[in-house]
């Protein structure tokens, strides 16, 4: 299935609100390296004071919900993303997700160096499709791939979802339930924030969660 099309026209997002944080908002400089594995930012969503978006419109939710952090879309071709307003390098996003309800083909994701708009994307679908690309002045392109493309590794439905997106210097790397998927190389962006993205294809009720929210030193 061909999915870059509808991908290309999706990533113009229809709202300027879920695009993060005003600038002033994020720290001056990235925050400082630390030795491999240390933990830089990490949140469970327990407690709905932790700085991300709380959106409630037509067009979708983003809020603690549950114990997570719940991102339901109810446009077509749109998608909703939010950021913790922090500021990195080189990071090991992780994340546990998985859909609540609505279509199987959608967009589930995290981002990597979040800034002024532009970022880096690594999505799956709960069809079992894979994409990892660059977002950047307006325009998205995957890297690595001209489509989205299946992946035994990605759990499908309901059913929950570990993602692992490595950003250091120039290596880009997805992991998904522990088994590396993807990796390219792209010197376009250098540090930003981080964030999670969830979207919709041709059917509006994308309904998804996320947990265990973690930033690590790759």
């Amino acid at each position: 299935m061909n999915r870059f099309s509808s991908i290309a026209l999706a990533i113009l997002f229809l709202l300027a609100a879920c695009s993060g944080a005003p600038a002033a908002d994020q720290p001056q400089s990235p925050a400082p390296t630390q030795s491999a594995g240390s933990v830089l930012f990490q949140d469970d969503f327990a407690q709905p004071i932790t700085g991300w978006d709380r959106l409630l419109v037509t067009e979708g939710v983003m809020d603690y919900y549950s114990g997570g952090y719940r991102i339901l879309v109810n446009s077509l071709q749109t998608n909703f993303w939010a950021t913790p307003r922090r500021n990195f390098t080189d990071v090991r996003v992780e994340v546990d997700t998985g859909k609540l309800a609505g279509p199987d083909e959608n967009r589930i994701g995290v981002l990597c160096r979040y800034s002024d708009g532009d970022y880096y994307f690594f999505i799956v679908t709960s069809d079992g499709y894979y994409g990892m690309g660059l977002f950047k002045d307006g325009q998205a392109a995957l890297l690595g791939q001209s489509e989205m493309l299946p992946s035994a590794s990605i759990n499908k439905g309901l059913a929950i979802n570990h993602l692992r997106a490595d950003c250091a210097g120039d290596t880009l790397t997805f992991f998904v339930n522990g088994s590396q998927i993807a990796q390219v190389q792209d010197a376009a962006l250098t540090s930003g924030d981080v964030g999670i993205i969830a979207g919709s294809f041709g059917a509006p009720g994308v309904d998804v969660i996320f947990d265990n929210f973690v930033v690590l030193q790759p």
